[in-house]
């Protein structure tokens, strides 16, 4: 990026007119922005306000010093001393050129008055207490004015300026990556949460837990008599999502999911049908049903489990039922599930529904 440094020029002004050139010269080819006195034409309150407040927008404080001290502020230093304190006060990275001898400067470029030469010494002695560099010649202020400002740079990099355009461009390209990044761990956080149990499910009942389901038939007696039954039997969730989870690995629809709990209920509730004397000497057993209750909580749970989830499939407006798909969890649950393991002698953890037992009619309650 093509950076550009502002450097405030520091110095007594009609003495060194020729002085200050060579150095905005220098600045300047070296595609700095020279900020100084030039512009202050007064030197008042406000005056000094504004020029604390360009101090403070420049990366670097440049001062010239030559034979004259300066013109006196209201606190008894030259505006050039104030100016200088002032920078580095304010911690700003500071250089000063000195002239290597003043005595030898032509009369009208000196201080007149005792005092003025003193506070001049006194003012150099401060200087020279800090970076400082020596000239003899305005060309020769020139050319140090540019090694020392280079070395400066380097060593004590600073904010400095850029174009608008330019800064645009790099905040949206870092806005960008950030973007993207933060992309990222959401798609991570969202692959993680797709595979795993939802937060809090720990708390549900799963797995080998068991769950009573009611559920109704009919069946006809030895005398011919229709019969209606109540009946319930214990169900772990496992195999209630064994034998129906099947049916969801596309879609399913509340209709279908009906009609494979019917039949899981049909085939798990045999052994219990078996011990049951009332129902000695009954065929024609048929029309399983589960409860509404049952069949919305068993959907609830599944749900609440991680294992299903309503299908978002776009469909036609007329289309108003309801399609209940496995999740990625619920799939990879089911797989574990029911997929069947590499040399495994034993018979697997459960098998799908058996054909359906003799003298019970395929009658499904929908």
């Amino acid at each position: 990026m093509d950076k550009r440094f502002q450097v405030f020029v520091s110095s007594t002004f009609e003495d060194l007119r020729e002085e200050r050139q060579e150095v905005m010269h220098a600045l300047l080819e070296l595609d700095c922005m020279p900020a100084g006195m030039e512009l202050f034409p007064a030197a008042n309150e406000d005056q000094w306000s504004l020029i604390k407040k360009v101090i403070d927008e420049c990366d670097y404080y440049l001062l010239i010093s030559g034979g004259r001290y300066g013109s006196i502020g209201p606190q008894g230093h030259s505006y050039t001393e104030m100016e200088y304190r002032y920078a580095l006060d304010s911690g700003k990275p500071v250089i000063a050129f000195l002239h290597k001898d003043p005595q030898q400067l032509a009369a009208g470029r000196c201080e007149q008055t005792d005092d003025g030469k003193k506070k001049l010494v006194a003012f150099r002695a401060l200087i020279q207490q800090k970076m400082c560099k020596f000239w003899d010649s305005p060309a020769d202020l020139g050319s140090v004015v540019s090694r020392s400002l280079v070395r400066l740079t380097k060593t004590t990099p600073a904010i400095g300026w850029i174009r608008a355009n330019q800064v645009t461009d790099a905040m949206a390209a870092a806005e960008a990556l950030q973007l993207r990044k933060k992309i990222e761990e959401l798609e991570a956080r969202l692959r993680e949460a797709r595979l795993s149990a939802p937060v809090g499910a720990e708390r549900l009942s799963q797995g080998e837990d068991e769950f009573n389901i009611d559920y109704t038939f009919d069946s006809t007696d030895g005398t011919g008599q229709g019969w209606s039954w109540e009946l319930n039997f214990d169900i772990s969730w496992n195999r209630i999502f064994y034998d129906v989870g099947p049916v969801m690995l596309d879609e399913a629809t509340d209709a279908e999911l009906r009609i494979a709990l019917n039949r899981m209920v049909r085939e798990r509730s045999r052994p219990s049908r078996t011990k049951n004397r009332r129902l000695a000497g009954h065929k024609g057993i048929r029309g399983f049903s589960i409860t509404e209750h049952d069949l919305q909580t068993i959907k609830i749970q599944l749900r609440a489990l991680g294992l299903i989830a309503k299908s978002e499939r776009n469909r036609s407006v007329k289309d108003n039922a309801s399609y209940w798909t496995l999740t990625p969890y619920g799939d990879q649950i089911l797989t574990t599930l029911r997929a069947i393991q590499k040399d495994d002698e034993d018979e697997p953890a459960d098998q799908p529904l058996a054909a359906e037992a003799a003298g019970e009619e395929s009658q499904d309650a929908g």
